[in-house]
């Protein structure tokens, strides 16, 4: 056969592989998304709530996607003919199954199976990729995404046999069709040519950790992010806008299912041409058009109908805005449109920098978009049970394409500053002044940094260094305590809602409690690295202003009984604000003092800032039961004993000390030049193992703090009410702060590891007397000992916050020599205190959403068990993990820290050389 044949076979195997997969997929989306059908009429049988109905609906776009990662690895292994060929296999005998699913449970179990159907995307993104060069696989990776429509063929064809036939003949016609598609591709199809190769050449395929290799970059899960948005959000809305259209604009279940379609078909069918203009303009291109209308898409929908009155000249003008059916459908139409777009300019970059890996790659990315199908929802449903509003679930994917775009947007501006750093620098700092802008002008009127910062040189530090960094500190503390104060303020604020007319369930309660921890601690991620990118002078003085919105906020809502629930919970979710400045409060003091004083100096910033959770839970019932702002500031609530209150002074009481420490921050605070790096800079922290144990111990301690001091006056009042326990809850956060601040020298003297490790141990203990006293709490003195086991809790984690944060820069330290070897020992000291910044922040983020979790555990452990000893008991559990891992990788004769505490004192604070 000569070479123009062997061509013309390559080429004809080539294209068959692309639309044989492209109809495999086809069907397989098509039974991923069945029961976005199937499933409106098992809500209607089985009498489903909304969130057990998004669990229904999630199921199969959470297997889909959790076996993504490891479908993708088969397929570069073993070749995407015979991995896809197993799929649909797999997927047509449990969608059969479906058909005699008879219970909740059952449903459940046969969606998982279903499931699998939509890992196939990965498998056939591997097999696909490999048959086309770099630049044709943006087209043809956007048609393979094509078979996205799929999800429009079960909307057009599955209602109507539902009617017809029975939800049962959808599922077992499916069936048949994935047997059918199954048998077909492998008919018509061939090995790829990489596997053909590796079979020619006897070569094995990369084992399974190697193929996770790329998993390490950052850049793999940016995309994720944006996958997360674009493909989850699209599988999200295919399942959810028939029943949504069905509710809000009344609609039967065909036409719900035509206007479904309607937006899966542009979001389908167009992913190919988002390959085509991928290829053509640039993937960032697309991907910027793709954030910036889905933003302004996603805010038109998520707008409530919504009556206006506007008090006028000639009398009130009454107003409704309402987006229509017609205009609903355009928004969604052109919001599918884009997506698809924007799922085709993420997959044009992975077999372009991982060409050997795209299985791994876009399995993994694969896996992260499937779980917003799975995740979204579930939260849609839940946002609507809390709300009472249907467009919730588009103000959530709001928020989701902001944040993709605001990520994309400054690491594509960080990545071009760094090129073009010599160029930038010369410039004015207006375009007005360049005529007469020369080398006397360089960086007159730029922001000055310290660049000569040696904390560790004991000279520089007694003649400047003390002075600067203690400066720094004083004026850091004020600031971290007030955004400890608006952080916490909730849990003084919702134990008086009810008094001031507010009828919100217990359950909703706990809700508001709970949700300005989740939404600080998912901030402390971010806020984590911005000290280092923005300075930590203009970080802490923006981010402390930020703390008036909720303050304001907060002195608003709370004036009108009848503000709705939903205002609420935006407000809690803007407090976490306050939860997020701890980060980047904590990232920004490390980088000043030496290893040597480095512990007392943290549990100084963390301990006093802590404080701002017993000051709200002292000032904040004293300011409400007085009118100290007068008619300004708004009248009382009457309470139901004929009292009065001024809530809403709960947020303005900090308005005018906000104010103040802003202006402190701005004007005595420093930036320092060593500490400069970019988001990828910080980003190693992710591959040290040492980050995520720490992150599991703090935890244990300041999860456990922050938790409680949200969750105990709520606790208090529903477990004994017959006691005013909100007059003593500030003392619980007072003794943990002051047990911080006032013992960070016994971990810089005996070694952060031992501490903590005794530490965990006595927090067993207490948790044991809580459960003790809460089991005899009719019996008389119950509180008392309820309380002080508390308190003994609260002093056991002020004392552990100081000690894991002493832990870390002196595991960092340690692992500095075994990292970089050959590094001089300036450098490693750099990176080590680079590294401890960041590990510090990322830990204190992930610890934070014990301030969620904790009161979220009580209240669901009293709504099933009517007691919250359940939640109790597991945080019991918890703090022994944290005994056994503490002793086992650093205290223990062998550990890593166990020469370092045990070295005398002289020899251990030496940096590593």
């Amino acid at each position: 056969m000569d070479g123009a044949v062997g061509a013309a076979v390559r080429d004809r195997d080539r294209s068959m592989a692309l639309w044989s997969s492209t109809a495999a997929f086809t069907v397989c989306f098509a039974a991923w998304t069945i029961f976005s059908i199937i499933g409106i009429q098992a809500k209607r049988d089985l009498g489903l709530s909304e969130f057990q109905f998004g669990l229904l609906v999630g199921t199969p776009i959470l297997t889909g996607s959790l076996v993504r990662l490891v479908l993708g690895i088969w397929a570069d292994q073993h070749g995407g003919r015979l991995v896809f060929t197993g799929v649909m296999l797999a997927a047509a005998a449990a969608t059969y199954l479906l058909s005699h699913a008879y219970s909740y449970e059952t449903f459940l179990l046969a969606a998982l199976g279903v499931g699998i159907a939509g890992g196939s995307f990965s498998v056939g993104v591997a097999y696909v990729s490999k048959w086309f060069p770099p630049e044709k696989q943006g087209t043809a990776l956007g048609i393979f995404g094509a078979g996205n429509v799929g999800s429009a063929v079960t909307k057009f064809l599955a209602p109507t046999v539902m009617v017809a036939f029975g939800w049962q003949m959808v599922a077992q016609l499916w069936a048949l069709g994935l047997l059918v598609a199954a048998i077909a591709f492998y008919a018509t199809t061939r090995d790829d040519p990489d596997l053909a190769r590796r079979r020619v050449e006897g070569t094995k395929p990369e084992s399974f950790t190697a193929m996770l290799e790329p998993l390490r970059n950052v850049q793999v899960w940016r995309f994720s992010l944006y996958y997360f948005f674009v493909f989850g959000g699209f599988v999200a809305l295919a399942l959810w806008l028939p029943r949504y259209v069905i509710e809000t604009y009344g609609f039967s279940i065909q036409t719900a299912g035509l206007i479904g379609a309607a937006y899966s078909v542009p979001g389908s069918i167009f992913r190919a041409y988002g390959g085509v203009l991928s290829d053509r303009y640039g993937a960032r291109r697309i991907m910027y058009w793709t954030f910036g209308v889905a933003v302004a898409c996603t805010f038109l929908l998520s707008y409530p109908p919504t009556d206006y009155v506007v008090q006028g000249i000639g009398g009130p003008l009454r107003f409704r805005i309402e987006t229509g059916v017609w205009g609903f459908i355009v928004l969604v139409f052109v919001l599918g449109f884009f997506m698809s777009l924007g799922k085709a300019a993420v997959y044009k970059h992975i077999p372009v920098y991982y060409p050997g890996r795209v299985g791994a790659v876009g399995g993994i990315v694969g896996l992260i978009g499937g779980l917003g199908g799975f995740i979204l929802p579930l939260a849609f449903g839940l946002l609507n049970d809390l709300t009472g509003i249907r467009q919730s679930c588009f103000m959530l994917l709001f928020a989701v394409a902001l944040i993709s775009l605001v990520w994309m947007h400054v690491s594509v501006r960080q990545m071009e500053r760094q090129a073009a750093a010599p160029l930038l620098k010369a410039l004015p700092e207006l375009p007005e002044m360049q005529p007469i802008h020369g080398p006397a002008q360089q960086g007159a009127l730029a922001g000055r940094a310290i660049e000569d910062w040696q904390p560790e040189d004991a000279d520089f530090w007694a003649r400047r260094g003390r002075a600067v960094a203690r400066r720094n500190l004083w004026v850091s503390i004020p600031c971290l305590f007030l955004s400890f104060a608006v952080w916490m303020v909730w849990s003084v604020v919702v134990a008086k809602l009810p008094a001031a007319g507010f009828r919100f369930s217990t359950d909703q309660l706990f809700w508001l409690a709970a949700l300005p921890g989740l939404s600080g601690a998912t901030l402390r991620i971010f806020y984590s690295f911005m000290p280092a990118i923005f300075g930590g002078r203009l970080w802490t003085t923006l981010s402390t202003w930020s703390l008036m919105i909720p303050a304001l906020g907060i002195g608003w809502a709370v004036q009108d009984a009848t503000t709705p629930y939903w205002m609420f919970l935006a407000l809690a979710l803007l407090c976490g604000f306050g939860g997020g400045n701890f980060a980047s409060s904590m990232a920004n003091i490390a980088f000043f003092f030496p290893k040597r004083e480095k512990g007392n100096a943290l549990a100084l910033n963390a301990g006093l800032g802590n404080l701002g959770v017993s000051a709200v839970q002292v000032a904040v019932p004293i300011a409400v039961s007085l009118g100290m702002f007068g008619a300004m500031a708004g009248g009382p609530q009457v309470t139901p004993q004929g009292g009065q209150i001024w809530l809403q002074n709960a947020g303005l009481i900090w308005m005018p000390l906000i104010a103040l420490a802003a202006f402190a921050a701005w004007f005595r605070m420093d930036d320092l030049a060593a500490m400069k790096a970019s988001f990828a800079d910080q980003a190693v922290i992710f591959r040290r193992r040492h980050n995520w144990i720490m992150c599991w111990l703090y935890t244990g301690t300041f999860g456990s703090f922050i938790g409680f001091s949200a969750g105990f006056p709520l606790l208090a009042r529903t477990e004994f009410p017959a006691v005013d326990a909100l007059s003593l809850a500030f003392l619980g956060p007072l003794v943990g702060a002051l047990a911080r601040s006032m013992t960070g020298w016994v971990s810089d003297r005996w070694g952060g590891g031992r501490v903590t490790f005794w530490v965990f141990t006595g927090m067993v203990l207490g948790t044991l007397g809580v459960i003790h006293f809460l089991g005899a709490k009719q019996e008389p003195g119950a509180f008392i000992g309820f309380f002080a086991s508390f308190l003994v809790l609260f002093t056991l984690t002020g004392i552990g916050n100081a000690s894991t944060f002493q832990m870390i820069p002196a595991i960092m330290g340690r692992e500095m020599s075994r990292l970089m070897p050959d590094a001089t020992a300036a450098a490693r000291r750099a990176q080590g205190e680079r590294e401890s910044a960041a590990i510090i922040g990322f830990t204190s983020a992930i610890a934070a959403f014990g301030a969620f979790f904790v009161p979220k555990a009580y209240g669901s452990a009293i709504a099933l068990t009517g007691t919250p000893i359940a939640a109790l008991y597991a945080f019991a559990g918890f703090y022994l993990t944290c005994i056994a891992l503490t002793w086992a990788i650093y205290t223990r004769k062998g550990g890593l820290l166990h020469d370092i505490e045990r070295a005398p004192r002289a020899a251990a604070i030496q940096p590593a050389a």
